[in-house]
């Protein structure tokens, strides 16, 4: 069915926007803009996945880039040797990641061994992260990485962009993980039945606090490829993909409530996202106009997963 629909959006727009919609320039931007939402939708596919939810993606991003973008712009010096700026780089990766992993790690076991929404906990986590991650900054911006920081948001391999490499590999990564690893069956268990799932054996407090990590080392990698494309780091960047990486996730056939989704799903509904968000701007669509559509979308998804988990909870009776 996404198939179909992406189809029809390309033909849509390609007919508004002749010249413009199939042009090479147009599907070069395509393939840089989509990797760091998809990585960022798949942080929010597992704790849907889970039953849960994590508001906290962009700010526990934006934080994770801010700490990385500090340690580059800090250390590194203009006269400095090749294996020195490495060592940088990798420091500054490795603080990354575990900023990323502390955010996470704290928000699950509030989650799990507190028995707090998950809407709650990242609300406020969310909240507390951005405030300060804005106090520490002072609302500036990062600017000015090395090359080889760069290349992993603007360079290419094989004539494919680094970044879209990246989040094929992220995709593929999370899809064996939920399909075939024990964690992953555990992840669906969770989602279909908690309870059951905890009287079958299944450690549910450790598995859902494996939610939230899985979920922040996916925002580091995001925040890899965001401060990469943009050169730049700060604790406001890409708000408005929080909206959409659940409508993502929501119209990719996972469901809100828990239990079931696939990754193969969520790529194409990003491709239909992506293709018709490029095609609005080229009409020249309010962004405003844009997001509303995507709330409406968002909803009528959530109420045909409602009535058909209904329908089908009616049809097995």
């Amino acid at each position: 069915m996404l198939g179909g629909l992406i189809a029809v959006a390309v033909l849509v727009f390609s007919t508004l926007t002749p010249n413009r919609f199939l042009s090479a320039d147009t599907l070069r931007a395509i393939a840089f803009q989509m990797p760091e939402l998809g990585i960022l939708s798949l942080a929010m596919m597992v704790p849907l996945m889970s039953g849960g939810l994590n508001l906290a993606i962009i700010a526990t991003a934006n934080c994770s880039a801010l700490v990385m973008a500090a340690i580059l712009t800090r250390l590194i010096q203009p006269s400095m040797p090749s294996p020195g700026v490495a060592a940088i780089i990798a420091l500054a990766l490795l603080a990354g990641m575990l900023t990323s992993l502390g955010i996470g790690f704290l928000t699950g076991v509030i989650v799990a061994f507190l028995g707090v929404h998950p809407i709650l906990v990242t609300l406020g986590t969310m909240t507390l992260v951005k405030g300060a991650a804005v106090l520490a900054t002072s609302g500036t911006v990062i600017a000015g990485f090395p090359p080889a920081v760069l290349f992993l948001g603007n360079g290419t391999l094989i004539g494919f962009p680094v970044s879209l490499i990246l989040f094929l590999l992220c995709a593929t990564i999370v899809a064996v993980i939920l399909t075939h690893a024990p964690f992953g069956v555990s992840v669906r268990m969770i989602g279909s039945n908690e309870r059951a799932t905890r009287y079958s054996g299944v450690p549910t407090e450790w598995v859902l606090v494996g939610v939230y990590v899985v979920s922040s080392l996916l925002c580091w990698v995001a925040a890899l490829l965001m401060m990469a494309r943009f050169n730049s780091a700060s604790a406001g960047y890409a708000e408005s993909y929080l909206l959409i990486t659940i409508l993502a996730a929501v119209l990719g056939g996972v469901d809100p409530f828990g239990g079931f989704g696939r990754v193969l799903g969520l790529c194409l509904s990003l491709v239909l996202l992506q293709v018709i968000s490029t095609g609005f701007n080229l009409l020249g669509f309010s962004p405003y106009l844009t997001a509303a559509i995507w709330g409406a979308t968002m909803i009528l998804a959530i109420v045909i997963a409602m009535v058909r988990d209904r329908w089908i909870s009616r049809s097995t009776r």
